[in-house]
């Protein structure tokens, strides 16, 4: 019974491993995010957001869910903690 977890487990490694081996090198100036995200971002941003600055624009407009998401879970484990320290 324990054979089918680990064969499950050496499955998703081994999925892993060649999802990483796929990646583009750090910081390789042909990757896709560098080839075609950042031109995207530097061309189309002012105008798409009217906003000046680049990362701005791209953290409030184009992520600006994601980011919602973070702030809420960030805000939920701090509200948490002083919870926890707060008793008496």
């Amino acid at each position: 019974m324990k054979i089918i977890p680990s064969i499950f487990i050496l499955f998703i490694g081994v999925m892993l491993a060649a999802a990483v081996a796929g990646m583009p090198e750090f910081g390789d100036p042909n990757s896709p995010a560098n080839t075609h995200i950042v031109p995207y971002y530097r061309e189309n941003s002012l105008e798409e957001t009217g906003v000046t600055e680049i990362v701005t624009s791209i953290v409030v407009s184009y992520r600006g869910y994601d980011t919602f998401g973070e702030v809420t879970v960030i805000f939920t484990a701090g509200t948490g903690v002083i919870a926890l320290l707060g008793r008496k």
